[in-house]
């Protein structure tokens, strides 16, 4: 595969998924448990986002077909979606309210919505459309590599980039998951208006 194809659908989904805003969360969710927990815990978390990330990347086209929905009326939704969670996510402060480390939680909240939240799933529908299956596949796999690197680490993480740092980072990554909404918004218009003049 092409790199500036593997990059153009790595970058993105890498954006949405945001998995080094989320490791103070996954920290937080961790404290105080045994590694064993942590592991069992991040297996959890990410099979059950891989396993939705499938699920809407094979049958997410279907599902819209079946409600009559164009994939540029989901663009422009889409777009509006992560345009609302990313200038939330700019403007929110804490995200503690989040953190209990004394649930369940490799399922919800870390596997669905952290990992594989609304954002990442409307990204892998728009770079289905964009690219294909293949190139968003690999992306898929490249970007969970990643996912579970950076938890198994989490504490080295963390300790390198700082509290400050994982929140800087964040809401750099937020930022550019608005302008990449804003795109989605404006390509999807733009399709819209040149079919109704055709």
């Amino acid at each position: 595969m092409d790199i500036n194809i593997f990059l153009l659908t790595f970058i993105p989904l890498f954006v949405a998924m945001d998995i080094i805003g989320t490791t103070p969360i996954f920290i937080g969710f961790t404290n105080g448990i045994s590694s064993y927990q942590r592991k069992k815990l991040i297996i959890e978390a990410c099979v059950t986002a891989f396993i939705v990330a499938i699920t809407f990347l094979f049958g997410g086209k279907a599902v819209l077909r079946f409600l009559g929905i164009t994939i540029n009326d989901f663009r422009i939704a889409g777009g509006l979606v992560l345009l609302t969670l990313s200038i939330y996510d700019i403007l929110s402060t804490t995200s503690e309210s989040r953190r209990d480390p004394h649930t369940n939680v490799g399922i919800v909240p870390l596997g669905i919505p952290l990992i594989m939240g609304p954002a990442a799933l409307t990204t892998i529908l728009i770079l289905v459309d964009k690219y294909g299956y293949m190139p968003t596949i690999i992306s898929m796999l490249s970007n969970f590599i990643v996912v579970v690197f950076v938890l198994v680490n989490a504490k080295w993480v963390s300790r390198v980039l700082g509290d400050g740092g994982s929140k800087a980072f964040a809401k750099i990554a937020s930022l550019f998951l608005a302008a990449y909404a804003i795109m989605m918004i404006r390509e999807g218009i733009s399709i819209v208006i040149e079919n109704f003049k055709g």
